[in-house]
């Protein structure tokens, strides 16, 4: 296929080119009528570039297929059968998937380190998950994706469950081993589904872990925006094998997808699959280059530590490591993870994709270069030169990862849009929570609906909180109430 193509960009080029005037949607008439404080902050080619994608972009019967065409080169940049392009995000990508394989009441084996995502396609379709166990590091208290032996064990306990998902690269960049789980699902005729967000860079350089579709995997879903050069909430889904129906997983996506779609959206994952294809190597190969480099720099650093392979990849850890993602170890300072980044937006205007407890997470792209990462560099050191001055901060309680888990009573969205309280944190121990508690970023859930709360689970919340913790979608985000299951526990799989 014709990669110097790219179908998107190119018919909006010719829709300003012919003068067309739109008596449709949007409103704003081509910036004519955004505020000009608006268009002088956001520029008027936000607003050029965001006209309807049929009967605007293309004609009212989409008959020019520019979308269709779109998909088709992304597909063939990345070797797989069939793509679609989405502009919920792979929020809603993995929702379609999900909802391909599974209908409710079916079982589905989950990695119980899915994105929050992956938890309201649950709650939307009634799916019952068998949760698969991660691999818990217990010295540095995370998780790395479920190993293939334990989902193996999954479908020996659970033969009816339709298929499998597992989360690959984590936020932390480690990976799972996507071929061993793939072919655990194939020898069963099920398909598996890999939510690869984090990995939308992968199939376009060597030296990068194996992505999904060369590794086996049936459908995955990419967010182009996290790892790629897309706007925010650019995601494709890529499908191929013989397990997924592709026009059962367009009409799932339909079903959830918007009605308006952002063509600016989809002309950023036009654009970038043009970029990769035709540069991708080289500026991948840069972009590995300089994150050597600037793993070498912070670990010479006094009191930080890069988490790598040495730290996360072999036997009962993970089966690869992205090495993009800077991981960086606290534990040599006196500061948590939620200090140090409050403190480098404030102190330097540098902002850090994940912090926890212990670590940062300081997400490098083919974007970065010297003068970026000279400036990450500067504020790291003086970080540590300056964290003896820190306030103390209470402890999070957390002894191992594993302490962490909770017995499933019921369904996710039984317990969701079942009646509900609002209870007293010190009287929620024992009941059955009606809501996700997710600390964010990353947004892997901690509790989930239906699940029974413990004191270790709220433990560690209540002290996440207090030492920084961010939870968004708590219906008590400072955790001084837990919302439960009005009516007490009932068999798991009520209607």
């Amino acid at each position: 296929m014709d990669h110097d193509a790219a179908p998107v960009l190119e018919a909006l080029a010719r829709y300003h080119e012919a003068g067309e005037l739109g008596f449709s949607p949007p409103g704003h008439k081509q910036a004519r009528g955004a505020d000009p404080r608006v268009r002088e902050v956001l520029g008027d080619a936000v607003f050029h570039g965001d006209v309807l994608a049929s009967g605007g972009l293309d004609d009212r019967r989409t008959r020019g297929a520019v979308l269709v065409k779109a998909e088709q080169l992304m597909a063939d940049a990345v070797h797989a059968e069939h793509t679609f392009f989405s502009t919920c995000g792979s929020s809603l990508s993995v929702k379609s998937a999900m909802l391909t394989v599974a209908g409710p009441h079916e079982k589905l084996l989950v990695g119980r380190d899915a994105h929050k995502s992956v938890v309201s396609g649950l709650v939307l379709s009634g799916i019952r998950p068998v949760w698969v166990e991660p691999v818990w590091d217990d010295e540095r208290l995370l998780a790395h994706a479920p190993s293939a032996a334990a989902f193996e064990q999954a479908f020996e306990k659970h033969p009816d469950a339709r298929g499998a998902l597992v989360t690959s690269p984590t936020p932390y960049g480690t990976c799972a081993e996507l071929h061993a789980i793939a072919d655990v699902c194939h020898r069963r005729g099920r398909p598996l589904i890999v939510d690869e967000a984090w990995g939308a860079h992968l199939p376009f350089h060597p030296d990068l872990p194996a992505w999904a579709m060369d590794a086996g995997a049936d459908v995955c879903v990419t967010s182009i925006h996290k790892m790629g050069s897309g706007l925010e909430q650019g995601s494709v889904f890529h499908l191929q094998g013989p397990y997924i129906d592709p026009l059962t997983l367009a009409q799932r996506a339909d079903l959830l997808g918007t009605t308006s779609p952002s063509v600016l959206l989809y002309a950023g994952m036009d654009g970038w699959r043009r970029q990769m294809v035709q540069h991708g190597r080289e500026l991948l190969g840069n972009a590995l280059d300089l994150a050597t480099q600037v793993r070498a720099e912070v670990e010479a650093v006094d009191g930080l530590h890069v988490n790598g392979r040495d730290d996360f990849v072999g036997e009962g850890k993970a089966a690869d490591l992205d090495p993009l993602p800077v991981v960086i170890d606290l534990a040599g300072l006196p500061v948590t993870g939620y200090q140090a980044a409050d403190w480098l937006r404030e102190e330097h205007h540098l902002d850090v994709h994940i912090s926890d407890h212990r670590r940062i997470n300081t997400q490098l792209t083919h974007a970065d270069d010297r003068e970026t990462t000279a400036r990450l560099l500067a504020a790291l050191r003086e970080l540590a030169a300056r964290a003896g001055q820190f306030p103390a901060s209470p402890a999070v309680r957390l002894r191992s990862p594993a302490d962490l888990r909770m017995e499933q009573t019921l369904l996710p969205r039984d317990a969701y849009f079942g009646r509900h309280e609002d209870v007293p944190v010190s009287e929620a121990e024992g009941r059955v929570a009606a809501e996700m508690i997710t600390p964010y970023p990353p947004g892997i859930p901690t509790v989930l609906p239906g699940e029974r709360l413990t004191r270790t689970v709220l433990d560690y919340l209540r002290s996440g909180v207090a030492a920084g913790m961010n939870l968004p979608d708590a219906a008590s985000p400072d955790l001084t109430t837990v919302r439960a299951v009005a009516d007490g526990p009932e068999a798991l799989g009520g209607g």
